[in-house]
């Protein structure tokens, strides 16, 4: 199989190519900037080609025989519609580690198109939202009459570039939640519970993450609430940050940021705490640990892509298209379930 790997030289791709790399995987590295992929594919030893995604005849070309595409570059919300309709239209499976609600939902709407061309959407193949989607599942599958739904995260190790800029930008939009069955626009930080995380148990606040999306397709539980640890200084500037000034701080937010450091990444462990609640009050917990979420997506692309022509076609969310134990088969992951009450 023929994969390529757009968006290499962003911080996950890097990630992600020199780790297939290393694991003796010969993905195409792909990207708009020449003489940033150049370096990388002559490191890695890999073919390369160079695209952009404003011309749709163009990605059509790049993608010429290619099986699947593992796409890395954000923001997702600009990016995923030309990438999916370029896959759809040449056959290519379609895969994304995007975190934002409009782009599930956008490909949600797109995904009888590709069932139709016998091609899988599998956005949110990362940390975003591999792990939050598999505890869910698991969670419906112990209280199949489930109602309500809380997911939160811990996320240790810091932010990419991309992850500040799309995490300001979407913060910016406000909170989001699902209730019943339809996504609202709510006050950021409205919201608020005690997670138990194995760590500890901490007071998290809701957030616009995208199980607020992938869960109810994933377990059609209507009413879903996010959540992680949010300082309250920066939860406060992040409802400041509203209007044409959105834009500009996210993007030099983007360039401020670096992305952690090898030490970092290797000293930083992320969590997942989810409860389901039915109409009688029965309630489930569970809770997940694993590595820091950018070795988390890139182990998790990478599991993907050598199964991914046998999966499901049209839109897929993580635990439908690969089962509700996927991310506790992934490197250091540990999931646990506690007894419904």
């Amino acid at each position: 199989m023929t994969w390529l790997l757009y968006g290499a030289t962003g911080y996950t791709g890097r990630l992600i190519a020199r780790r297939a790399a290393a694991d003796g995987a010969r993905p195409v590295l792909a990207g708009r900037n020449a003489a940033k992929l150049l370096p990388l594919a002559a490191e890695l030893g890999l073919e390369h080609r160079v695209f952009g995604l404003d011309d749709e005849a163009a990605i059509r070309r790049g993608l010429e025989g290619v099986d699947a595409v593992a796409h890395c570059a954000g923001p997702f919300g600009r990016t995923a519609l030309p990438m999916a309709r370029a896959c759809v239209d040449t056959g290519a499976a379609y895969l994304d580690i995007t975190g934002e609600i409009d782009v599930f939902e956008a490909l949600f709407a797109f995904g009888p198109r590709a069932a139709k061309a016998g091609v899988v959407l599998l956005p949110g193949a990362g940390f975003d939202v591999v792990p939050t989607d598999c505890v869910a599942a698991l969670l419906a599958a112990r209280l199949p009459d489930a109602t309500q739904l809380d997911l939160a995260f811990l996320a240790g190790g810091g932010a990419s570039p991309g992850t500040a800029r799309t995490a300001l930008t979407g913060a910016a939009e406000g909170g989001r939640i699902r209730a019943g069955g339809e996504i609202r626009t709510v006050p950021l930080g409205s919201r608020r519970v005690r997670a138990a995380f194995p760590s500890g148990a901490r007071t998290v606040v809701s957030v616009p993450w995208g199980d607020v999306s992938t869960a109810y397709h994933s377990t059609g539980i209507p009413d879903i609430t996010t959540y992680t640890a949010v300082p309250a200084a920066a939860l406060a500037a992040a409802r400041m940050l509203r209007g044409p000034l959105r834009g500009a701080v996210a993007g030099v937010a983007g360039k401020l940021v670096r992305g952690p450091g090898e030490r970092a990444l290797d000293g930083a462990r992320c969590e997942v705490w989810g409860r389901a609640r039915d109409a009688a009050g029965n309630t489930v917990t569970a809770t997940l640990t694993g590595p820091n979420p950018y070795s988390l997506t890139a182990d998790s692309v990478l599991r993907i892509m050598p199964r991914i022509g046998r999966l499901p076609t049209g839109f897929q969310t993580p635990s439908r298209a690969l089962g509700a134990d996927f991310a506790a088969s992934l490197d250091g992951v540990t999931v646990t379930m506690d007894a419904l009450r």
